[in-house]
């Protein structure tokens, strides 16, 4: 599966990196990996460079986006034919990777590991959330995708060049609702994700209302004015 590059976009890692690196190199030694460090405050780049991981390295922050934009970079001038976003802090189960994989090659443009696709119903907050995001992008777009909020997302050819060579574009569910309005396919395929190995994750309550909000808004108002450069 050395066609596939899994972007490991981190910020302030250093309790987390070194296990999940170390797992995708031991036990998934055929997958490549890119650690992007996102101008880390902590040793996150040290460790990767002591360790001799695989490291994009930027100056400052530049936030999810920008981080993840610079992975898709690397992979567009490397010539990777898929691209999928790994998270640094071991939510993101690599056993999975070939599932999306095999997925992806029957011609999809996108494929979303999906904690919600086959599960039941619930009303936990997280769940709650995803399904009004989820609603949002069925009623602007006509798709059903469960779980929109989720980060591993494998991306084909086509998609990294767009996510690589121009600005508008980033990681996020609104954005998911704009390629489906100019025609990407997207599927899901189930996957567990599990809890953060170490740290806190930055979603707080406030914080993951706030970005639900503002999901929401895009979604619904400020998509039908963008448009694909």
């Amino acid at each position: 599966m050395q066609d596939i590059l899994l972007i490991i976009p981190s910020y302030n890692e250093e309790k987390n990196i070194e296990k999940v690196v170390g797992e995708l190199e031991e036990h998934f030694p055929q997958l490549d990996y890119i650690v992007v460090n996102d101008g880390s405050t902590d040793r996150t780049a040290q460790i990767c460079r002591e360790r001799g991981y695989r490291l994009l390295s930027l100056p400052v922050n530049l936030g999810l986006a920008g981080c993840f934009q610079a992975g898709m970079k690397y992979a567009y001038e490397k010539g990777y034919r898929y691209a999928i976003q790994f998270d640094g802090d071991g939510q993101h189960r690599p056993e999975y990777v070939e599932a999306i994989r095999r997925k992806m090659d029957e011609g999809y443009d996108i494929v979303i590991g999906s904690r919600f696709v086959n599960q039941a119903k619930d009303m936990s907050p997280r769940m709650l959330g995803s399904r009004l995001i989820s609603g949002a992008i069925r009623l602007t777009t006509g798709v059903k995708i469960a779980d929109p909020t989720s980060g591993m997302r494998m991306f084909n050819r086509e998609m990294i060049k767009e996510f690589a060579l121009k600005l508008n574009y980033g990681p996020e569910p609104d954005t998911i609702s704009f390629l489906l309005k100019q025609g990407a396919r997207i599927a899901e395929v189930p996957v567990t994700i599990s809890e953060r190995l170490a740290g806190e994750s930055y979603l707080k309550p406030m914080v993951a209302l706030t970005y639900m909000v503002r999901m929401l808004i895009s979604i619904l108002l400020i998509q039908n004015f963008r448009k694909r450069n």
